[in-house]
């Protein structure tokens, strides 16, 4: 598409959305009684109004049937990780067996690792990028010692090349073959939070593969952003949380997908609890535990319904926008952001985009390095309005989400942007 850096030319875009009726189903934060340029659903999306009706109804169901909600409310409550199992596949391209709505995300990495981390005298070594999300870092520092590994020795953080901010995938592939023969585990977060790349998921899985290693993928960043095909390419596993691109409210429940060639594999380690016990047999209290099938199995405690009801108004919505059409707009509005902050007079003096250009690298965020008076910029477009995202040192991270973000927000936001770098 040729852009036109034009107020007119971004409603025009607007007036062509096939989803633009999706934002009226949010609602929209206000700075000085003004609507705010919202472009931090990578921390946290908006919240669906539809969100306070479901929650409502399980609210009338407890205070109608009590106990008695746990099989007669509208949504019974015994079964309610069932009701996200359609959407939840959908969006990562898995079977409705493969995955599931539980706990937080980084229990979920935990009780995976459990699973899929087993190191051995001559197979030990994690390989990740350098710089994950801390909840990843500490887990797997915590899961090495727990194994009495040293993690400066265990654990491989691959770092771009010098003078480069995101990783090439052939240095990937180069590190898990080089690790080959001491190679237990590769995972990687499936769109990096800082530099907002989005990893080869197939090629990452291939490799490890060979290498005799699992591939596993954190897609706190990822999941309702980019399309994934996580069955098809055969990953093992993956975790996500719900409260970013998914809309489902501050901590909301995270989730996990375990590929169905594991399903039945009843030998390997797990963490157990009774949800994840025989479901016709749970509430017979007897020894033994006999795991669900699938990755039902690996499910801890009872369902929170509050939180899972604020989930499934998300989910709905992802189930009529659709991800393919979401992924479509999505690549418009950061192709256009994109387009008008390189159209800024002497833009290379001021900031450098560290997300990829190639639009197949990438999902709807990008993360701008300024090179001079980057919190001073960052203070102004608050004030103007913006709500966005600053990481120490340098980067300002903006996320034109495709649900409910416009593209008169991304030329708003570079009018203000621009005016800030003066």
């Amino acid at each position: 598409m040729k852009y036109e850096p034009t107020l007119a030319f971004a409603r025009k875009l607007d007036t062509q959305d096939s989803l633009k009726t999706f934002r009226n189903q949010f609602h929209l934060p206000k700075v000085k009684g003004k609507q705010a340029i919202y472009f931090t659903g990578n921390s946290l999306g908006l919240q669906p109004k539809s969100a306070k009706v479901f929650i409502n109804q399980e609210l009338e169901d407890w205070a109608a049937l009590g106990v008695e909600g746990h099989t007669h409310a509208r949504r019974p409550w015994l079964y309610y990780h069932k009701f996200s199992k359609k959407a939840l596949a959908q969006l990562v391209g898995a079977k409705t067996s493969e995955v599931v709505s539980m706990n937080q995300l980084t229990v979920n990495l935990h009780l995976m690792l459990v699973s899929f981390y087993n190191p051995t005298k001559t197979r030990y070594k994690i390989i990740t990028e350098a710089g994950a999300f801390s909840s990843d870092q500490y887990a797997f520092e915590s899961q090495l010692k727990f194994h009495n590994i040293d993690p400066a020795v265990g654990l491989i953080e691959l770092k771009p090349r010098v003078g480069e901010f995101t990783l090439r995938t052939e240095d990937i592939l180069k590190a898990i073959d080089d690790n080959k023969n001491e190679l237990a585990l590769v995972m990687f977060g499936a769109v990096q939070y800082y530099t907002g790349q989005f990893f080869k998921v197939r090629e990452i899985t291939e490799a490890a593969h060979r290498a005799g290693a699992y591939a596993g993928f954190d897609l706190a960043h990822a999941m309702g952003n980019v399309p994934l095909q996580l069955h098809s390419e055969n990953v093992d596993f993956a975790i996500w949380c719900s409260y970013k691109y998914l809309n489902s409210g501050p901590g909301g429940m995270a989730g996990a997908f375990i590929h169905e060639k594991h399903a039945s594999n009843f030998k390997l380690p797990r963490f157990t609890g009774w949800w994840g016990h025989d479901e016709p047999n749970r509430f017979k209290m007897q020894k033994g535990f006999v795991p669900m099938k699938g990755v039902d199995g690996w499910q801890l405690s009872n369902y929170p319904v509050l939180s899972g009801a604020a989930h499934l108004a998300s989910l709905e919505l992802f189930e009529k926008a659709g991800i393919k059409n979401l992924r479509k707009k999505s690549i418009l509005l950061t192709c256009f952001l994109e387009y008008l902050l390189k159209s800024i007079d002497n833009h290379s003096q001021h900031f450098k985009i560290l997300t990829p250009g190639v639009v197949g690298e990438r999902g709807c965020q990008l993360s701008i390095l300024m090179k001079r008076d980057g919190k001073k910029v960052f203070n102004k477009i608050t004030k103007a309005g913006v709500i966005a995202d600053w990481r120490e040192p340098d980067v300002i991270r903006i996320a034109p989400v495709p649900m409910y973000n416009t593209f008169e927000d991304v030329f708003r936001f570079y009018e203000i942007f621009k005016q800030a770098l003066n």
